[in-house]
């Protein structure tokens, strides 16, 4: 005679709590590479049909300045940034960004005849003869132009692009503009714009003096 037997149920093992915690850390990596994938191909961003819409209120006046000066000449330049950030004892990879940026913009080179008193300006009494005494020319603050500036390259860490996706100002080019604008700016020093901005005032005042019946003009530069 058989015994009958009773079927012993196994028990269920439960999963500890590191392990949901990873495979959650694993499934979050999964998709965010899979979104950065995703977003390389072409033409998939206007798959849903995305719009863009201006929002933006009216610009307000908030101030009117008088300007004095005579702007006598303007240089274009152009400078490759390239720009590195590490961070100590962890591999790109992981921590860290490089943008390769091309930033062009202009400056002007100005003399400021508002600076002008009456001991700088002398007129003989037949007026005839015309001596002035002028400001060196300066230069004005490099204008970064924003058509012809670009991001070349962005290579960031897996913790930057993670770092992307919670700021509020993802992928900031605001490092490289600034380097770029101050490299311009330097480069603006070493040209000589200077120089022509004097000559280029030179040949005006003495144009608009003989056009007035000045036989002679004598024009120079000081401080």
């Amino acid at each position: 005679m058989t015994t009958p037997t009773t079927p012993v149920k196994g028990r269920i093992a439960r999963v500890p709590g590191w392990v949901k915690a990873l495979g959650a850390v694993v499934l979050l990596l999964v998709v965010l590479f899979a979104g950065i994938r995703l977003s390389l191909l072409p033409g998939l961003k206007d798959l849903f049909g995305t719009e863009t819409e201006d929002r933006s209120g009216p610009a307000l006046l908030e101030s009117i300045q008088d300007i004095s000066r005579y702007d006598a000449a303007s240089g274009n330049f152009q400078v490759v940034v390239d720009l590195e950030k590490d961070a100590k004892f962890l591999p790109d990879a992981v921590r860290g960004s490089r943008t390769l940026y091309v930033g062009a913009g202009t400056v002007d080179a100005y003399v400021d005849l508002g600076k002008l008193d009456k001991d700088d300006v002398r007129v003989d009494d037949d007026r005839t003869s015309a001596t002035l005494r002028l400001p060196h020319a300066r230069l004005g603050r490099p204008a970064l132009d924003p058509e012809r500036s670009y991001a070349v390259s962005k290579q960031r860490g897996l913790f930057d692009r993670l770092g992307d996706l919670f700021s509020d100002n993802p992928n900031s080019e605001q490092a490289v503009q600034k380097l770029a604008v101050r490299h311009i700016g330097d480069a603006a020093k070493e040209s000589g714009l200077t120089t022509r901005a004097e000559t280029n005032t030179t040949e005006m005042l003495e144009g608009l003096l003989r056009s007035l019946g000045f036989e002679e003009v004598r024009v120079s530069y000081g401080e």
